[in-house]
């Protein structure tokens, strides 16, 4: 009998931007791989381009008692249906209700990726309630891999899980980053670079600082524009936004102003994954002044695109850059510490190119997606033996697709 592995998400597009290489991957070992999210377009696309198995569960994001219900409850037949050898959840609330169901419906062997800690920007009853919503999660789970060392730490400190569960992969990060394939500047051209600057009203001498992430206050959007009103006429700077705005943890009026009407901003809303590497080649510095993070991936690409980054100095960042080597760490929500660390990196082009050439020897060292997949391929099989599970192995590979053919973000 084939391993069954089931990876349970929120939503689909966790499905193809970073898991989408690691299930070729898992396929190609010879597991037989299920993918479980809320119904979308992206979700039936995975299942005729890549053949791949899936199975709709709506779940909600944010914590909505009833339907988190009905939510557990499918999950629970779906998992006494398929029965799987291995559930393994992604993102928070899927995980926490994969966790249970999978309890219940007694799989064998249950995995949980930590990508973040949303309890570091709560307060009172919220945080209370998410971090007794973690605490069940790391219970449930019998191995818990956090996506970097600070998350770790955090997971330890706060008492949300037994230090013994505890397991990075490699060096860290949710998925590794390409950066000898789709992130590589050497395969961006300079007639791209050009069209693109010309599709953006962005001149080819622009000094181009990049964000990329949802528009919301956790974000630091405020800082950045308030860092940015303050640099925007120090040489010819320009700002390119890449994310969209949400309803919850809005920013200011204010701010969505300033991003809606300043000429020398140039935002697009939603991108195709494929874009990225050319986009990362047009900006001169990535910015993301973030209150909280896992492992954010933006930092691999631009790292791997040769671009260096201003982040702030909080569980994620720290762990992505590598302050005064490959970018510069500063305090959360402080607008002018940001500025200042910007405006250096404006005035010192050797620095900025230093930095971008040690951040992409820093990922192709630490954080190739092969190194990642083989450490949770190893989990996975150690174990299925420790279970006693001799029986259920991996089985040929499988010649549907093979690793680094979709996205991977």
């Amino acid at each position: 009998m084939t391993i069954k592995l089931v990876h349970v998400v929120t939503v689909p597009v966790t499905l193809k931007h970073l898991l989408r290489d690691q299930i070729a991957y898992m396929r190609g070992k010879g597991l037989q791989v299920v993918a479980v999210s809320s119904p979308g377009p992206m979700l039936e696309d995975m299942a005729s381009r890549d053949g791949l198995e899936v199975h709709a569960v709506p779940m909600s994001r944010w914590i909505s008692p009833f339907s988190d219900l009905v939510a557990l409850w499918r999950l629970f037949r779906l998992f006494r249906k398929i029965r799987p050898t291995i559930v393994h959840g992604s993102t928070a609330k899927a995980s926490v209700l994969a966790m249970a169901a999978a309890a219940f419906a007694r799989v064998p062997i249950r995995f949980y990726t930590v990508r973040g800690l949303m309890t570091e920007t709560r307060s009172g009853s919220s945080r209370h309630l998410l971090r007794a919503l973690e605490s069940v999660t790391c219970l449930l789970a019998q191995r818990v891999f956090p996506v970097s060392k600070s998350v770790a730490a955090s997971l330890m400190s706060e008492r949300l899980c037994s230090p013994h569960k505890i397991s990075l992969l490699a060096h860290g990060s949710s998925n590794g980053v390409d950066g000898q394939g789709r992130f590589n500047p050497t395969r961006v051209t300079d007639s791209d670079r050009d069209e693109l600057r010309e599709q953006l009203a962005i001149p080819d001498n622009a000094f181009v600082i990049g964000f990329v992430g949802r528009i919301v206050k956790s974000k630091g959007v405020e800082e950045l524009i308030e860092a940015w009103q303050s640099i925007r006429n120090r040489g010819n700077c320009f700002l390119l936004i890449i994310g969209h705005t949400e309803a919850q943890d809005p920013v200011s009026a204010a701010t969505l102003n300033a991003l809606q009407n300043d000429p020398r901003i140039a935002r697009i809303a939603a991108v195709e994954n494929s874009r990225m590497p050319s986009l990362y080649s047009i900006m001169s510095l990535l910015v993301l002044p973030t209150y909280r993070e896992g492992f954010p991936n933006v930092v691999l690409e631009a790292a791997a695109m040769e671009v260096p980054t201003v982040a702030t100095r909080v569980t994620g960042c720290v762990d992505a850059v590598k302050d005064g080597e490959t970018g510069t760490l500063v305090p959360p929500r402080e607008a002018l510490s940001l500025a200042n660390a910007i405006g250096t990196y404006l005035e010192n082009r050797e620095l900025r190119l230093r930095h971008g050439r040690e951040a992409r020897k820093r990922v192709l060292r630490d954080f190739q997606q092969t190194a990642i997949w083989d450490a949770l391929f190893h989990e996975y099989m150690l174990r299925v033996n420790q279970k006693g599970l001799a029986h259920v192995r991996a089985g040929q590979k499988d010649p549907v697709q093979a690793p680094g053919s979709g996205g991977s973000r």
